[in-house]
């Protein structure tokens, strides 16, 4: 009889740590899965090309995750004449915080956020990124569209942090003319509004 009273018992002490350990780590860990703040954009690590001019302050830093649509043609002037050409962009817009604000189109590119607002993109600048197989850096100026929100006063759009896109797994040649092909995407869209 005493010993399974001292079994129980000690069932109980052991019991009771165990609890106690699990407790002691959960708690722990919650306290240490502190959100970080993120650091606004510095636009000073990148390219001068794709810079936006002086007098024009951040209105939205964003993160795109989509695909773009390739086709194979023999027409493009930057590539020598033959290459893979970007055909539809088709993304889906993040804040920093992770919440899904809005979509990526295109042509022409056009982005449009949950509030309505929307503003149209012409490239005025690339910037390759080494390794050949992330998108290049870009330099936008931007024509809001009727909408008020918080694209209705945006000057310059800059794609950066860019990853894939142009990770072709065939060459466009002679034989694939025509073909499409798509691509997964991620990158940073910043816009700019006059200061």
């Amino acid at each position: 009889m005493k010993s399974t009273h001292n079994t129980m018992i000690a069932y109980g002490k052991s019991t009771l740590a165990t609890l106690g350990i699990v407790t002691g780590t959960a708690l722990l860990m919650a306290a240490c899965n502190v959100t970080p703040k993120v650091r606004p954009f510095d636009q000073t690590t990148i390219s001068q090309k794709v810079q936006v001019p002086a007098g024009n302050v951040i209105a939205l830093e964003t993160t795109a995750t989509g695909n773009l649509t390739y086709v194979c043609r023999n027409d493009i002037p930057t590539a020598g004449s033959m290459g893979w050409a970007l055909v539809t962009p088709s993304a889906k817009l993040y804040d920093r915080e992770g919440k899904e604000i809005g979509v990526y189109s295109g042509p022409p590119a056009t982005w449009t956020l949950s509030d309505g607002s929307s503003v149209v993109g012409t490239q005025i600048a690339i910037e390759p990124v080494v390794g050949g197989i992330h998108i290049p850096l870009q330099l936008s100026t931007a024509r809001p569209g009727m909408a008020p929100g918080m694209l209705s006063n945006i000057t310059y759009i800059q794609r950066v942090n860019t990853k894939n896109g142009a990770d072709f797994v065939t060459a466009c040649t002679q034989s694939e003319i025509g073909k499409t092909v798509v691509r997964p995407y991620q990158a940073d869209y910043i816009f700019w509004k006059a200061a």
